[in-house]
């Protein structure tokens, strides 16, 4: 077997001829030769964004309120360990190998109730993730799990293992090609992570009704954010509100943006729904929301000169983004200097159409990735939606940032609220976040 972490996920990636493979009949088979029977609650958490802040939150509601916590989410910026956690620290490389290697039995055993020519099982590098990290889980006597989504809901492995409570953060475009071309259909696949009689929990301010339907369906206890549950923001702070009524009066989470009031609410209303089994108080819920870090969401990394990296890679979080730099803009008035690359099968279109007015000049640069958009193609499309736009090429974002550190200095005049934005992939802002890591390592 593989005897380090990074020979075991190069040796994971190569089992299955597709990157991915949606069902769930592989996942389970493997899970029950695993014996993964989780005894602990766990809240799955799907939806096209949100879904890892949301995960963040519940996470350290738990943690506040003394709970041991397990959580995994995908994907990482830096390092494959910080899909799974417990009490907010990564699991570590020993602990991966040995739950990757537990999996990897699992897979090629042979079972006597099982036709022996099919005894080895191909599972997907997000498959044998997921397993991994409930074996981890399991083996660690979590308390409670916290299981973000990885693509869809239905047909995700995540799905493979029953929730105490589901909630859905968001339903827009993304994934078309899995998940289907409409948010009709897209609603449908993400509602799949509701369970009968449980609590399932809605985000999205204008549900399909593929999902509203569903869920009555199945009959989910299903609660709607500003019908059953919501949020009213105060002079100091905002207050969540459950069927009219306020119940807590919070901090802001320290999370930027309007929109993570909603994620928010959505975690707090999935650990009202279980407070029978696992008690928290208000206490916990502010304290956690005031301290909850996530990369990569409108996260300010530098003052000087001001850089902000964002994972946004769809229309939907796009326009989260858009409305977050309007909001810095009329604060501090400032030119923005956008570092962007995307991959080719996401809505470039889309994406530059939402954030187009915010953005003054574009460093555009390619993925070095098979699904990589070229950075002439975005430069092609930026161009057409807005004809008198600053755009730059680049092969790489590194280069691209590099060069806007230089520019937004000399170019445009060194003004202390001008800005970097870094967004458009996960890729895109895991390599610029490498770069300042190797260069904050370097003046050690």
């Amino acid at each position: 077997m593989p005897k380090n972490l990074a020979a075991w996920l190069n040796y994971i990636e190569s089992l299955h001829s597709k990157p991915i493979a949606m069902g769930l009949d592989r996942v389970k088979a493997v899970a029950k030769r695993l014996n993964l029977y989780p005894q602990f609650p766990i809240i799955t958490v799907a939806g096209t964004n949100g879904k890892g802040s949301t995960c963040a939150m519940l996470e350290g509601i738990y943690k506040q309120a003394g709970y041991r916590v397990g959580c995994y989410t995908s994907p990482h910026l830096l390092r494959y360990n910080e899909r799974v956690r417990i009490n907010c620290n990564e699991v570590s490389d020993a602990d991966l190998c040995t739950a990757f290697a537990a999996v990897e039995s699992a897979r090629t055993s042979i079972d006597t109730n099982e036709n022996a020519e099919v005894a080895s099982i191909a599972l997907t590098y997000f498959e044998i993730g997921t397993l991994a990290a409930m074996w981890h889980f399991i083996h660690s006597d979590v308390d409670v799990a916290i299981m973000e989504i990885g693509l869809g809901g239905r047909l995700d492995a995540v799905n493979a293992f029953e929730p105490s409570c589901a909630i859905v953060t968001s339903v827009d475009l993304d994934h078309q090609d899995f998940l289907g071309e409409t948010r009709e259909k897209i609603g449908f696949e993400k509602a799949g992570v509701y369970r009968h009689a449980a609590p399932a929990i809605c985000g999205d301010a204008s549900p399909p009704a593929s999902l509203m339907s569903y869920a009555l369906q199945i009959q989910a206890n299903l609660k709607c954010i500003h019908q059953d549950f919501g949020y009213q923001l105060t002079a100091d702070g905002w207050q969540f509100q459950s069927d009219g009524e306020v119940i807590f009066t919070l901090p802001l989470p320290a999370l930027s943006g309007r929109y993570q009031l909603s994620n928010a609410a959505c975690a707090i209303a999935a650990a009202e729904s279980l407070q029978s089994s696992l008690p928290v108080n208000v206490a916990s819920i502010a304290s956690a929301l005031s301290q909850v870090r996530l990369s990569g969401r409108f996260q300010t990394v530098s003052q000087s000169p001001w850089v902000i990296l964002d994972v946004a890679h769809n229309p939907h979080a796009a326009q989260a983004l858009s409305e977050n730099l309007k909001l810095v803009r009329e604060q501090r008035q400032g030119k923005t200097v956008a570092v962007f690359a995307m991959l080719a099968d996401k809505d470039i279109r889309g994406v530059v159409e939402a954030v187009k007015d915010e953005i003054d000049a574009w460093y555009v640069a390619s993925i070095d990735h098979v699904r990589g958009a070229l950075a002439s193609d975005l430069a092609g499309i930026i161009s057409e939606l807005t004809p008198n736009a600053v755009v730059k090429v680049f092969d790489r974002a590194e280069t691209a940032y590099l060069q806007a550190r230089v520019d937004i200095e000399i170019c445009i005049d060194g003004g202390e609220n001008d800005k970097i934005v870094v967004f458009g992939s996960f890729f895109t802002v895991s390599s610029v976040m490498q770069l300042l890591n190797d260069h904050s390592n370097a003046k050690l």
